[in-house]
């Protein structure tokens, strides 16, 4: 089906912010943008830290030049560009200029959610990739972004496009919001019996300087297998999907279980499938599993225990490192050596309560890969779609 074609500048103001210089910034006030913030929105992840300006420079920015509202659209345009957010009404936050473009005064012929689509579209990306500037880092003009062409399908088709869509999107939203309900749980419970110390038999169980009766204090490599990662030389890199998956750096807070796709060849250090992995680089302590056998770069340890209790070593590690919340309000290490991490040191339950803790935990961590696995095929079943309702091959 053929589309008028527009432009984004002909339905909607492309502008930005207002500029704030360093010396604006404050370590406190209203949180303070830039794309990598947003794109952590994106991913569903909480900002655990981000830069501030004072209430009384964004309430007079306010007053004379607006700030965003629900409803509008803000594009990342530094950096990692083309990712599209839109502004909700529970967000109070202002943005870098030049880091982020904003899409405002939307006219009754463009829906601001079939843009959203539109962008994330292979079509929309590519176009966005082609309007980019720079060499270092890449940056995407405000004017190009004005005359970016785009298929203007009628409004109401528009919005029955975008309803689609966004009826997967909700649904993943959901599904994320109850892996962290389930991790949460998981984690209460780890403080609970281990912290707080109120396991089972608490009652009857007598405490010496804190530690309980048959407990002891043991390394983290008492505990686990560690294996520190290290980038392979270059000649064992391939693009072919030949080898094993490389993965370098952990990544998103929010993906409970991550799959990469860069491979190599190389097989000195190999976490094998559902081991920890474990960010050794700021910020120090970010978790996630592998679903396969992977080979782990430099900045990541694969940890697995050694009597497998995996779900113990997960919520134990999550204690120590990343504390208050699942997704993370800052590690209590810049970055941690070798020795360091295999010198964490620990008080280890007696074994009937470790294994009935990694039981409950283990149980709720299943549910858990369930959830992920439905927001797997959510994301792939949406991302099928897409390309089909922006070009009308699908009738709406």
């Amino acid at each position: 089906m053929k589309w008028e074609v527009s432009t984004i500048g002909e339905h909607c103001t492309v502008t930005s912010s207002k500029r704030f210089h360093l010396s604006d910034r404050s370590e406190s006030g209203v949180p303070f943008y830039c794309s990598k913030e947003i794109i952590q929105k994106v991913k569903g992840e909480e900002v655990a830290e981000c830069d501030y300006i004072k209430e009384e420079f964004y309430e007079s920015v306010k007053k004379q030049f607006g700030v965003p509202q629900c409803g509008d659209l803000l594009i990342t345009t530094r950096g990692t560009y083309g990712i599209p957010y839109i502004y909700k009404d529970s967000d109070r936050f202002y943005f870098a200029d030049g880091n982020l473009t904003w899409l405002k005064d939307f006219d009754k012929n463009l829906n601001v959610n079939y843009l959203y689509y539109w962008i994330l579209s292979h079509e929309g990306q590519k176009k966005i990739d082609a309007i980019a500037k720079g060499t270092a880092q890449k940056a995407v003009p405000i004017a190009s972004i004005k005359l970016l062409q785009f298929p203007l399908p009628p409004v109401d088709v528009q919005k029955r496009i975008a309803d689609i869509l966004s009826a997967y999107d909700e649904l993943i939203d959901n599904n994320q919001k109850q892996i962290k309900l389930l991790e949460e749980a998981a984690q209460r419970l780890y403080k609970e019996w281990f912290i707080d110390l109120r396991f089972p038999g608490h009652e009857t169980t007598p405490i010496y300087d804190g530690v309980p009766e048959g407990w002891e204090k043991k390394t983290l490599g008492d505990i686990a297998g560690i294996v520190m990662g290290q980038s392979p030389k270059s000649e064992y890199y391939n693009t072919e999907n030949q080898g094993l998956p490389f993965h370098q750096g952990v990544g998103s807070y929010g993906n409970r279980f991550v799959v990469d796709d860069v491979y190599s060849t190389s097989y000195t250090r190999i976490a094998d499938s559902g081991s920890i992995l474990f960010s050794v680089r700021a910020p120090v302590g970010r978790l996630n599993i592998t679903r396969n056998k992977i080979v782990v770069g430099r900045g990541i340890a694969a940890l697995n225990h050694k009597e497998g209790l995996q779900s113990l070593l997960f919520y134990m590690l999550k204690e120590r490192f990343f504390k208050d919340n699942l997704v993370g309000n800052g590690s209590i290490f810049a970055s941690i050596s070798k020795d360091e991490l295999f010198g964490q040191l620990f008080v280890v339950p007696v074994s009937s309560i470790a294994c009935q803790y990694d039981e409950i935990a283990s149980t709720i961590d299943k549910k858990i890969e369930a959830v992920d696995d439905e927001i797997i095929k959510l994301t792939e079943a949406r991302d099928r779609l897409l390309p089909k309702l922006m070009s009308g091959e699908i009738e709406v």
